[in-house]
């Protein structure tokens, strides 16, 4: 075990992307997404004088960090290049640092900084720093020889919140399946309209997405117009109802779909007096950012009337965030490694102080390989139950990859993927976690770098 962290310096820091096209569309708030890009960083860290390479991977999904209507899919996913340009740059310049989190203290925010003056939400913003820390932990942890779990335990990182932190080192997690508003419910929707089954072998409907994996947990998007998602959260527990394990459970994310706090009050009174969604409402866990980012924080929720906790998740793009959402009655907050992973290890810190808080793992369509590996166990190593997964259902495998490459990925992480399919292997809604208990964070391999695109 290390007393110690090691002192790192990054001596190089490269982003690449490779396209990911979707195989069924995936619609979340007013954004509707069929392809876009999967943005990797390979960073070249020395680590208390020896040089190691450390990787990190992230969609960059337009219409979540910056949801302004003006601006394109293109130009959402520049403002995420822009990011990871500035924040790789950063990490060059800030040569040698005594630690992985001190080099995060010293060019993040200062990166973000530059962002901002570049146009870009804190939110985008962030998404640039928070690669370039995965990437430069993955490093430390190959350096030392030790596994996400015991280099936190380790304290190899240098972070002031994993010594307070019974790190688990889990086997397994539930995979919490996304129901977004494009999705096909009922076998029968597709016997009407064909076309929408891509037929690859791979459930198209969530009826068929139960009976495939045998899952226990599923996220329900919500479009923030009452009517609609009374009709549509009537129809999925009508289906789950008839489908799903008896123990099933769900969690709400309104994606800042709610207008005002006043509104969203009235949807739920409104949800509460509807007979067919009485049971929903029993086996609901949370309900996730349904406010703007721009009124969350600003709007106490305590006294809504919501029958569950309620938790930020854009809103959360700055470190007081949760501590200001706290104050006006929020109970929880999401784990994203888009959005950092001190920044959930902080969450966690804060949530282990108060019992009764809600520490949630949501997904961006984590794609198969790095992006799903490290997030994954990122939230399960911090206690997080049942992690929202759906990279694997909306991408077929590991989708542009070359094939050798996903491969690779698929026989070192034997069990968390099916080896014969290269997909994600689920097996009675569980995700199987122990072949991410390796030296470097989550993972075995590497991506095959010339098969990317250097963003420049």
């Amino acid at each position: 075990m290390t007393a110690i962290a090691p002192r790192v310096r990054v001596l190089e820091a490269l982003a690449y992307e490779r396209p990911v096209v979707l195989r069924l569309p995936f619609r979340f708030g007013a954004a509707t997404v069929t392809r876009c890009g999967q943005a990797y960083v390979r960073a070249v860290v020395e680590v208390d004088g020896r040089a190691t390479v450390g990787a990190a991977a992230e969609l960059m999904v337009p219409k979540w960090f910056d949801k302004n209507p003006a601006l394109t899919h293109e130009q959402n996913a520049e403002q995420l290049r822009t990011a990871l340009r500035v924040a790789s740059d950063a990490a060059v310049e800030a040569g040698t640092v005594r630690s992985a989190h001190a080099l995060s203290l010293e060019v993040g925010e200062a990166a973000m900084h530059r962002a901002a003056a570049l146009g870009l939400p804190r939110l985008a913003a962030q998404f640039g720093p928070a690669q370039v820390d995965k990437a430069v932990a993955d490093a430390v942890l190959r350096a030392t020889g030790l596994s996400w779990c015991a280099g936190l335990r380790a304290g190899v990182l240098g972070d002031p919140w994993s010594a307070a932190l019974p790190i688990a080192e889990p086997m397994s997690v539930a995979l919490r399946h996304t129901v977004g508003l494009a999705d096909r419910l009922a076998d029968d929707e597709l016997a009407a309209d064909p076309a929408a089954d891509p037929r690859d072998g791979l459930p198209a409907t969530l009826e068929r997405a139960v009976g495939t994996y045998g899952l226990t947990h599923f996220k329900l998007k919500l479009c923030g117009r009452v009517d609609d998602d009374v009709a549509r959260l009537a129809s999925i527990t009508s289906v789950l109802q008839r489908h799903a394990p008896a123990n099933w459970r769900a969690t709400l994310d309104g994606n800042e779909s709610y207008a005002d706090a006043d509104t969203l009050a009235a949807a739920w009174r409104r949800f509460a007096d509807i007979p067919a969604l009485a049971e929903l409402l029993r086996r609901t866990l949370l309900l996730e950012q349904p406010l703007p980012r721009a009124l969350a924080l600003r709007t106490p929720v305590r006294d809504l009337g919501i029958g569950v906790p309620m938790i930020i998740d854009e809103s959360d793009d700055h470190p007081e965030a949760f501590d200001e959402a706290l104050a006006l009655g929020y109970r929880g907050v999401s784990s994203k490694a888009c959005k950092g992973l001190y920044r959930s290890l902080q969450h966690a810190a804060r949530i282990a102080r108060e019992p009764g808080l809600v520490l949630s793992g949501e997904d961006l369509t984590c794609q198969a390989g790095l992006a799903v590996q490290q997030d994954t166990l990122l939230a399960a190593s911090l206690g997080v139950a049942h992690i929202e997964r759906n990279g694997h259902h909306y991408v077929d495998g590991f989708g542009a990859a070359p094939a050798d490459e996903a491969q690779a990925w698929a026989d070192a992480h034997a069990g968390f993927y099916d080896p014969a399919t290269r997909r994600l292997a689920v097996h009675d809604g569980r995700l199987d976690l122990t072949s991410l208990h390796a030296p470097g964070f989550a993972s075995r391999v590497q991506p095959h770098w010339p098969s990317l695109t250097p963003m420049g």
